[in-house]
């Protein structure tokens, strides 16, 4: 597999976008799940995601049922305070932040609920599951914002 240069990385994504969407479609699901635990560690070895935070500072995880009972009861608030002080519903019917950056995220880029974070962030970028190959749009998406999601991507091609 080919080295990966991270400089200019999101010029180098934006200009590939197409190359990976064919890739993504025509894609051997049994060899790239194969590959994914092995590139998601290499990228985390070059990409640290403290110094980046993009995914913090521009998107919003859903806040599922089980994040919301769990993150509200850590910061002692009721579940609707909870709701109604930091989330939306957005055009999904998805309860998301109201606000970007996230406003757990310190200015440290340290996430102030770290261990009770949501399901989303704990699996974000999705580089190490099948998710990268069953929701292609995403997975194109966040190429865009995430350098390991295109030091993956690269690493496939």
């Amino acid at each position: 597999m080919a080295n990966v240069n991270l400089d200019d990385w999101q010029k180098q994504s934006s200009d590939n976008q197409k190359k990976y969407k064919h890739f993504l479609k025509v894609a051997d699901k049994n060899k790239v799940l194969k590959l994914l635990p092995k590139l998601h560690d290499e990228a985390f070895e070059k990409v640290d995601c403290l110094t980046c935070a993009a995914c913090c500072k521009n998107y919003s995880p859903r806040f599922k049922t089980t994040d919301i009972k769990r993150i509200s009861k850590h910061l002692k608030m009721k579940e609707s305070v909870f709701i109604e002080t930091y989330l939306k519903l957005d055009e999904d019917g998805d309860y998301v932040t109201q606000s970007h950056p996230c406003p757990f995220l310190g200015a440290n880029n340290f996430c102030n609920i770290y261990e009770e974070r949501p399901s989303d962030c704990k699996r974000f970028p999705y580089t190490d599951e099948d998710v990268i190959l069953k929701r292609p749009t995403i997975t194109l998406k966040n190429s865009t914002f995430c350098p390991a999601v295109f030091f993956v991507l690269e690493k496939l091609q």
